[in-house]
C-alpha cells in the first residue's frame, strides 16, 4: 500500500516530540514567568496575588555587573571556541582513515569523565601550589601573589575547555559533507590558502557554525557549577545568583525573575539565528537560479 505523506501524518509523527516539549519545556517556562510576578512568602514559596516588586528588585546595583559578566564571558567563550574549533573541524574532516577516528576519539574522550571531576581537576591545576602556577613562576610570567583561581579568567578558561567539544563536533559534521574540491579550485584560480579557507570553506559550513554557536553560547549563559567552583565572588554569574535565591534566601519569585531574564537572553540569539537561517535558505534558490 502506498504511504500517505499528508500533513495529517506529519503532525501525527511530530506529536510525541511536541508533547514532550510542551510538558517539559513550554509549561515550566510559563510557570517561571508567572512566579516572577508573585510576591514571596516567609516559607520559601510565593503568596497569593500579583506584583511587579520582584521585577523591580532586579535593578539592584550589583546585578548589572553580574549580568554584564555573564554576557561577556558567554560571548567570549563562544568566540574562542569557534576560533579554535573551526580549524580543528577542518583538519579532522580532511584526515583519512584511522587518523580521523583517532582525532575524533581525542575530542570525545573528555566526555568519558564526569563534568565535576574535570572542573575540580582544573581547580587543582590552578591552585597556588599547582603545576601551572609553578611553571609560570619559573618562567617569571607571574608573581608569587598572583592568583589563578577565583576570578573571571579562571571561569573563562574552564568554560572554553568544557564547551570546546560542543563546537568541534557540529563544525566537523558540516565539514565532513563539504566538497573540498571547491577549496582546491579556489587555490587554482589564485586564492591563497587563507583566502580559500575564509571565502569558500567558511560559507560552505555556515549551518555547522551556527549550530556550534548555539551549542556553546546557551549553556555558557546558564553556567553555574564552573563559576561556583573556580570563579569565586569575582567570577559570579547569573546562574549562581539563581541558586543562591533558591537554596539560601528561599526567594522563589526572585529566582524566577532571574531565570526569566536568562530565558529571554537565550531566546533572543536563537530567534536571530532562526531568522538568519531562513534568510539564507531563501537566498540559496535565487543564487542557484542565477547560476
Amino acid at each position: 500500500m502506498p504511504v500517505s505523506t499528508g500533513k495529517g501524518n506529519e503532525w501525527l509523527l511530530s506529536l510525541p516530540s511536541l508533547t514532550w516539549l510542551l510538558l517539559l519545556f513550554l509549561l515550566p517556562t510559563l510557570l517561571i514567568f508567572a512566579i516572577s510576578f508573585k510576591p514571596p512568602d516567609q516559607f520559601g514559596g510565593f503568596a497569593p496575588g500579583w506584583t511587579l516588586g520582584t521585577i523591580k528588585s532586579l535593578a539592584q546595583p550589583n546585578y548589572p555587573a553580574i549580568i554584564w559578566r555573564t554576557i561577556y564571558l558567554s560571548i567570549l567563550t563562544t568566540v574562542l571556541c569557534i576560533l579554535m574549533a573551526t580549524p580543528v573541524g577542518y583538519v579532522i574532516a580532511r584526515s583519512k582513515g584511522k587518523w580521523r577516528q583517532i582525532l575524533l576519539l581525542l575530542v570525545i574522550v573528555p566526555f568519558w569523565t564526569s563534568f565535576l571531576v574535570r572542573i575540580f581537576a582544573w581547580k587543582v591545576l590552578l591552585h597556588p601550589d599547582g603545576v601551572i602556577k609553578r611553571v609560570l613562576l619559573a618562567l617569571h610570567l607571574v608573581s608569587a601573589d598572583t592568583s589563578l583561581l577565583y576570578n573571571s579568567g579562571a571561569v573563562l578558561l574552564v568554560m572554553v575547555y568544557n564547551f570546546l567539544p560542543f563546537a568541534i563536533l557540529p563544525i566537523y559534521a558540516a565539514a565532513a559533507k563539504f566538497d573540498f574540491r571547491l577549496v582546491e579550485a579556489a587555490q587554482d584560480l589564485g586564492a591563497h590558502r587563507f583566502q580559500s579557507f575564509m571565502r569558500v570553506f567558511i560559507p560552505g559550513i555556515w549551518r555547522g557554525l551556527i549550530t556550534a554557536v548555539l551549542m556553546v553560547f546557551i549553556p555558557a549563559l546558564g553556567s553555574y557549577v564552573i563559576p561556583d567552583i573556580v570563579g569565586g565572588p569575582s567570577g559570579e554569574m547569573i546562574g549562581n545568583k539563581i541558586a543562591q535565591r533558591v537554596f539560601v534566601d528561599r526567594n522563589l519569585p526572585h529566582a524566577s525573575g532571574l531565570s526569566a531574564f536568562l530565558t529571554v537572553a537565550v531566546l533572543i540569539p536563537m530567534t536571530l539565528v532562526m531568522l538568519m537561517q531562513r534568510r539564507k535558505q531563501k537566498a540559496e534558490p535565487l543564487i542557484e537560479e542565477d547560476a
